[in-house]
């Protein structure tokens, strides 16, 4: 069971959704707050897997919840669930250590999807975020240029990108899902990256998805 908490100023949209999530069996909505103090606060007491963290929220905003629960409680998974993708928002997201953003506008059965691949180890990030994490990339980021990279591996770049994970992956290339992971841990490895994450807007800076 994957243990949720939704952080959102709106309480109208706190419920409709804890509904929408209550619907699949493998989630369970373990609480509600309405600005980061009390989500973080939350996770102090309900230990939850996953936390929907709203950006723009009065008094303590999404930064300040995220950035806190990810320097007490790293292993919980904050995934940004708001309406903006401009690149001061996105950014801000990132850097305090969201492990995915995704828009109000998704479709409640991707929003789910989104919920279990943060949950089991996968950065998400929605289609239209990609082009603000664009704007803010640095010069000093490696560049194709810099490595060869194989059909193969720029197709694993591809699919990442999509947010398909490792089974999916698997599905898609026609191999074993155990040489998926190990063909991007080497290319983790290769690329000298940290994880999914960076793969993706490696793969976004130059222009491979």
């Amino acid at each position: 069971m994957i243990k949720v908490i939704i952080a959102d100023d709106i309480q109208i949209l706190r419920m409709g959704l804890e509904v929408s999530l209550a619907a699949d069996e493998e989630i369970e909505v373990v609480g509600q707050a309405s600005d980061g103090k009390e989500a973080f606060e939350m996770c102090v007491k309900a230990s939850p897997d996953v936390v929907l963290m709203d950006m723009r929220m009065p008094r303590y905003d999404g930064e300040y919840g995220t950035r806190q629960i990810k320097a007490h409680f790293p292993e919980i998974k904050v995934l940004v669930l708001t309406t903006f993708d401009d690149s001061e928002t996105v950014q801000k997201a990132v850097s305090c250590g969201a492990d995915g953003y995704i828009l109000k506008e998704m479709e409640h059965d991707k929003i789910i999807g989104a919920i279990k691949a943060v949950h089991s180890g996968i950065n998400v990030f929605g289609a239209t975020v990609f082009s603000s994490i664009r704007q803010t990339i640095t010069p000093s980021a490696p560049s194709a240029a810099s490595f060869e990279l194989t059909e193969r591996e720029r197709e694993l770049l591809a699919l990442i990108c999509d947010g398909c994970d490792n089974k999916e992956i698997a599905g898609r290339l026609f191999l074993a899902e155990g040489t998926v992971r190990n063909s991007i841990s080497r290319l983790l490895e290769k690329l000298e990256l940290k994880d999914r994450t960076q793969l993706a807007v490696f793969a976004v800076k130059n222009n491979l998805v």
